[in-house]
């Protein structure tokens, strides 16, 4: 087999490939001798079908079949002995297929970079520090307590925190708009469903008031021909319902999984999960950080665009299941979800696994078998029944692979953390469990 390489641009490599005409013609030969012993045509006795007739009759499909299956043989051959490492599928265009002559293709693919990781010490890196109180407890309770009460009814002017139902109409210079009418219509005060000064000008009415509110639309708003428009909203207030919590009580404890113990036991359990949530949510945040240091470090890395297009369709699959959707629905929906939605998210997971791939090499590291355990124990104490969670994911080789992918992030992200300057900042919980684009605001 005779291989020559050739460097077109980047990472992208051009493989000529020549694969003496024996090793196809053999394996065809091969083949028609094996079908032949089954074969059955009229004229010819059972196995007895002479070479010449199978070859007229069958030689073309095998050939096509042995070709295919030689170019991919060969291919692998290639790169093995030029050391090459694709990324992604090759794109094969055939130079020589005619019988009886050596088989010659170009195989053009990108190769994964070489990635030098780069010496990560002195970064900054802020961990929130934070305890669940008593008060958390019970902000939380109160959650759960609204979660399962009930709406009733009310003979009172509307607050904030209500449930109306009104039927509304609205006009834009007398004219009414798309989407800008409803009747029977079901909303919580306060919930920031309608644009500003809509639920607040509900507030103080009664059932069966009739009123005009005189607002705008932001000037952000997503359908441009309302951006800032200045709109009048003609609003009829049909009921008005008031949230009673739910009773601190047996049946609220066991709706949140507490059978036994009462209050106290409930108020632990809760603790617990919220502390759980605390410590969860601090180190994905100082992982996040490492993870962008990571990023900021290894910019001039080169990505191949085969990495990055299969990251593409992947989060496009992800976001496309995340809304009910389904595989089949992907050619149609990529007009709808182009690429440019993904690319910058995807350039930035393509670069961390090519840099973390090296991390894990340099660093020595390895998912023992006591820290992948310790990791599914921990997610299968918030369900019912741990130790089915635990038989799953070992009974899974797909999951505890993505288990074990975690534990190496994790490990190098502890071993990064020793060059870096860690800066601890006291706050609440509710601070510290917002995420990151919250801190900032």
């Amino acid at each position: 087999m005779q291989v020559s390489i050739e460097t077109t641009s980047g990472l992208e490599r051009r493989l000529t490939v020549g694969v003496p005409a024996i090793r196809i013609d053999s394996e065809v030969d091969e083949r028609l001798k094996k079908a032949a012993k089954n074969v059955r045509l009229p004229g010819f006795r059972p196995g007895k079908v002479p070479m010449k007739v199978m070859r007229q009759r069958f030689g073309a499909g095998v050939r096509q079949e042995v070709v295919g299956e030689v170019m991919s043989q060969s291919f692998q051959e290639a790169v093995v002995q030029e050391k090459l490492r694709p990324a992604g599928q090759p794109s094969i265009e055939p130079r020589s297929l005619d019988e009886g002559k050596d088989l010659e293709y170009i195989a053009t693919f990108e190769v994964f970079p070489e990635v030098e990781p780069a010496e990560m010490k002195g970064f900054d890196i802020e961990k929130p520090v934070a305890d669940v109180t008593d008060a958390d407890i019970d902000n939380i309770i109160e959650v759960f307590r609204k979660q399962q009460g009930v709406l009733t009814d009310v003979e009172r002017a509307a607050a904030e925190g209500d449930t109306v139902n009104i039927d509304y109409k609205g006009v834009r210079d007398g004219e009414a708009f798309e989407g800008g009418s409803a009747e029977g219509a079901t909303l919580e005060l306060g919930s920031g469903r309608m644009i500003p000064g809509f639920e607040d000008g509900i507030v103080g009415m009664s059932a069966g008031e009739e009123k005009v509110l005189s607002l705008s639309f932001p000037e952000d708003y997503h359908a441009e021909e309302l951006k800032g428009a200045a709109v009048e909203f003609t609003v009829k207030l049909n009921s008005v319902k008031e949230l009673v919590p739910a009773e601190l009580d047996e049946e609220l404890f066991k709706k949140y999984g507490v059978t036994d113990g009462g209050l106290e036991q409930f108020r632990k359990e809760v603790g617990e999960n919220m502390a759980r949530e605390l410590k969860n949510a601090v180190e994905n945040k100082v992982k996040q950080q490492v993870m962008d240091a990571v990023l900021a470090a290894h910019s001039a890395v080169e990505l191949p665009k085969a990495l990055i297009a299969q990251e593409i369709d992947a989060l496009r699959r992800q976001m496309v299941q995340q809304f009910g959707g389904a595989a089949s629905q992907m050619p149609d929906l990529r007009s709808l979800l182009p690429d440019d939605m993904f690319a910058e998210n995807a350039e930035s997971r393509v670069r961390l696994g090519l840099v973390l791939s090296e991390l894990v090499g340099k660093f020595e590291i390895k998912a023992d078998a006591e820290r992948v355990k310790a990791t599914i124990e921990d997610l299968a104490s918030t369900y019912e029944q741990p130790e089915e969670v635990i038989n799953w994911y070992y009974s899974n080789r797909e999951q505890l692979a993505s288990i074990e992918s975690k534990v190496l992030e994790d490990l190098v992200v502890e071993k990064l953390l020793e060059g870096a300057n860690i800066v601890e900042k006291e706050c609440s919980y509710q601070e510290a469990i917002a995420p990151a684009q919250q801190d900032e605001g």
